[in-house]
């Protein structure tokens, strides 16, 4: 099978970056999600990812960026997003009941020869492979934020993933400019996260007990390691709304942390750089 044909569930952070990425590299992409609303503010966010390109790659020019977003359709109607897919790849919040549904109902309206792939930062493929109605053809397919410039694409199977489904993502990662990871076994945070997750969890915890602000937590880790972010700033490029989800899976502490967001910034519409304001301001 070749893949020209890509659909992309989500048009949050990721997502929107997943399907500019992947029409950037010549392939065809509808981004689907679930109102017009959502989808007025993706067609916003694939103008500034448009102007990151050109400011960011050397190879990006005006009229390679408008032939990209030539190719990018969208979509809210499941059915419609996904009947010519060659590849899905989900982007939708880390709350596994809901992948889960919406694994049933793409099962039922996709093509059977679709392959199905979750770019899930925590979740395992093996907890809703059995929703696809498909195991063999799903896998994850785990992008870093800011693709165009951390090219990592993570794949990781789950017991039943078919190995030339596996190779053939591989194959896909690299055409659309990544470096594929291969995971070999099923592991929680893949690589990327079980590094970094570890690390933005103890940067929380000293938050919320009120050792240290914010500010001065990032200060401490970027003057002491010469990292060029420190934790909080990195959780605002994340996304609070993914941070949130991801800390309520966490110990007291991170549910703490979640409650904490919660109130300070997301009920505030705060809700990282994506909204200009996280626990930091950002210029639009």
């Amino acid at each position: 099978m070749s893949i020209r044909k890509v659909t992309v569930l989500g048009t949050g952070v990721l997502g929107a970056q997943i399907a500019f990425q992947t029409a950037y590299s010549g392939f065809d992409i509808t981004a689907y999600d679930i109102d017009d609303d959502k989808i007025a503010s993706a067609r916003k966010t694939m103008e500034k990812l448009g102007q990151a390109y050109l400011n960011d790659l050397p190879d990006a020019t005006a009229d390679r960026i408008t032939e990209t977003t030539a190719r990018i359709s969208y979509a809210t109607d499941l059915a419609q997003a996904v009947k010519q897919a060659d590849l899905v790849i989900e982007a939708i919040p880390e709350i596994l009941d809901l992948k889960n549904k919406v694994y049933a109902e793409l099962g039922r309206v996709a093509p059977s020869e679709t392959i199905f792939a979750t770019n899930s930062s925590t979740l395992l493929p093996s907890d809703m492979a059995a929703a696809t109605g498909r195991p063999e053809r799903f896998l994850a397919l785990h992008f870093a934020n800011n693709i165009w410039l951390h090219n990592t694409a993570e794949v990781m199977g789950h017991a039943k993933t078919d190995p030339a489904i596996f190779d053939e993502i591989v194959g896909f990662a690299k055409e659309i400019g990544m470096v594929p990871i291969e995971v070999k076994k099923e592991q929680p945070g893949y690589v990327l996260n079980s590094l970094l997750v570890p690390f933005l969890r103890a940067a929380s915890g000293l938050l919320v007990k009120g050792i240290a602000s914010a500010e001065d937590i990032d200060k401490t880790w970027k003057i002491g390691t010469g990292a060029p972010a420190g934790p909080f700033e990195i959780y605002d490029t994340v996304g609070l709304n993914t941070a949130y989800n991801v800390a309520m899976t966490g110990d007291d502490t991170q549910k703490e942390f979640a409650a904490y967001i919660k109130e300070h910034y997301i009920d505030k519409g705060k809700l990282g750089r994506a909204t200009g304001e996280g626990f930091y301001t950002y210029q639009s």
